[in-house]
């Protein structure tokens, strides 16, 4: 169990929590939420111990071991990969490594005999004679190859090196987990193979995480970070974002009676109590679940971008047709004779290597050349592109937000530019930045402004959550939900490309594609 008493945080004059007083138990999982600079990851760091609180304290029940996720990818690049996950487990790495110096040793003493073999009790205490097959065992559920177990770190790529440092932390069934982001550079075969690691895990783990799909598979508690606190609701995260919208409308209308209200909250949380996401504890969250009143919930501060496509022409019935299409790069071939058609109201996500899925996109706005084959484009088309590297866009640092807006608006007039930096929460002074200062999120918020006003009927996004909070992935999701026009797009958010998507066009490691009609979900179930 971790307990937090008092505890606050300021940086100076600004505070971003304070009188926090929490407990995180065995057996739950607690998503971490709050907006984009709440503190979510600087929590993580003061349980952790990593960084002091300005107040309070957060107490660890004796002898439990904390894990946490480790962020520099670069930490261990001479040590063996398998080294690397044991490493995770630091009292057993250390009786291992005191154990193998005592037993290299030329003049081998009583004493040092003695010492070994307390060392070998302290070892099967703690199951080490199994340590090197539990940790093989987590990375090749996390899809590492096991002729990589021998490799050093610096020998593997960026996504591996992720892998392994998630297997790290997972390690040893620690008695609390702390997981930031850990889903990010991960397949969705990993990610699938995580979900049900963590679903089953008996210990305690906080995990901070913007992809919606993951914390509500695996969370039975949400930790909100909010008006200065943080506050721990009951249920995953689907459960929290109603709720809150739903007290929010129903605080809003003061005329309600009062019973209305809370009948209308027994009712949502009746029919959210059949999804437990652990069978086995669905009963006694039904009894947390029915102790819940209106007053427990309280409407977010959080605010969302509004996000809405509106196309100024509507596509004629011929959209797209490419026909053998081939690219390779640095002598990888990324689609090799490919053809498909698009028509008007598919909504078509791409699956595969990023690279590949970047590169047939790019060929298809014209921004690099194929190899071979043709692209058709019907001449109804009004193509817009958010591409995955949007860098360029804002470089030169010249204009500031109004004037960027207004280079892609027919409308010339400020206040109309403004209103639609005003949509995606740009207002006041903050529309005023200068374009070489935004946060990677705010680029985003900016080219998802310049599409809307653009209107295409053609949208083509490469990425368009990456560096999005929970808050403007949810907006964007629901835009494109309605949006009732063309669109191909790449996205590793389970629940945005579920909701959206309704054709899937699997780019295969050897170039060929799969197309095929289906959600998201019927799609893996195809290749369980």
């Amino acid at each position: 169990m971790i307990i937090c008493q008092n505890v606050g945080l300021r940086y100076g004059a600004r505070k971003l929590f304070d009188e926090v007083d929490i407990k995180f138990t065995p057996g739950n999982c607690y998503g971490l939420i709050g907006a984009n600079g709440a503190g979510k990851s600087t929590f993580l760091k003061i349980l952790s111990g990593e960084i002091p609180s300005t107040s309070g304290h957060v107490f660890i029940t004796p002898g439990q071991r904390l894990s946490i996720l480790k962020q520099d990818h670069f930490l261990y690049e001479d040590i063996e990969v398998l080294k690397v996950v044991i490493m995770g487990n630091k009292v057993l790495m250390d009786v291992m490594e005191e154990k193998d110096a005592l037993y290299a040793k030329e003049d081998f003493s009583d004493a040092d005999g003695l010492r070994a073999a307390d060392l070998e009790a302290l070892f099967g205490e703690m199951n080490g004679w199994e340590a090197e097959s539990e940790a093989a065992t987590l990375l090749s559920g996390l899809g590492i190859k096991e002729e990589l177990l021998s490799k050093k770190m610096s020998e593997l790529n960026g996504g591996e090196k992720v892998k392994v440092l998630l297997a790290q932390a997972l390690f040893g069934k620690p008695d609390i987990l702390l997981l930031d982001e850990p889903t990010n550079h991960l397949d969705m075969k990993a990610i699938h193979w995580l979900e049900n690691f963590l679903a089953t895990f008996e210990n305690t783990v906080i995990v901070v995480s913007h992809d919606r799909h993951f914390l509500n598979k695996v969370c039975t508690h949400m930790a909100d970070i909010d008006f200065g606190k943080i506050k721990i609701y009951t249920g995953n995260y689907d459960f929290w974002y109603q709720s809150s919208q739903l007290a929010m409308t129903l605080k809003s209308n003061q005329n309600k009676k009062t019973e209305e209200k809370m009948q209308e909250l027994r009712d949502f949380i009746a029919r959210f109590s059949a999804n437990a996401s652990k069978s086995k504890q669905a009963t006694s969250r039904q009894k947390m679940l029915d102790k819940i009143t209106l007053e427990d919930i309280q409407p977010s501060t959080r605010k969302y971008p509004f996000v809405s496509f509106k196309a100024k022409k509507e596509i004629g019935k011929d959209v797209l047709t490419v026909e053998k299409l081939s690219k390779s790069l640095d002598g990888k071939v990324l689609f090799k004779n490919i053809s498909f058609q698009v028509r008007k109201t598919d909504k078509i996500v791409l699956l595969g290597s990023d690279q590949a899925c970047s590169a047939l996109m790019d060929v298809l706005m014209g921004v690099s050349k194929p190899d071979s084959g043709q692209i058709n484009w019907g001449v109804t088309a009004q193509k817009s592109y958010f591409p995955a590297d949007n860098s360029e866009f804002f470089a030169d640092g010249r204009h500031n937000l109004v004037d960027w807006l207004r280079d892609f608006s027919e409308d010339k007039d400020e206040s109309f530019v403004r209103g639609f930096l005003g949509r995606m929460l740009f207002t006041g002074e903050e529309s005023q930045k200068k374009t070489n200062v935004l946060s990677g999120g705010e680029k985003v918020r900016m080219m998802l402004s310049k599409m809307m006003l653009e209107a295409p009927n053609v949208l083509i996004m490469d990425g368009p959550t990456n560096h999005l909070d929970l808050e403007s992935i949810t907006s964007v999701n629901e835009g494109l939900k309605k949006w009732d026009s063309t669109l191909i797009f790449a996205c590793h958010d389970h629940e945005f490309v579920q909701t959206v998507a309704n054709r899937i066009i699997d780019i295969q490691p050897d170039g060929s594609i799969i197309d095929v009609e289906k959600s998201f979900d019927e799609y893996l179930g195809l290749n369980d």
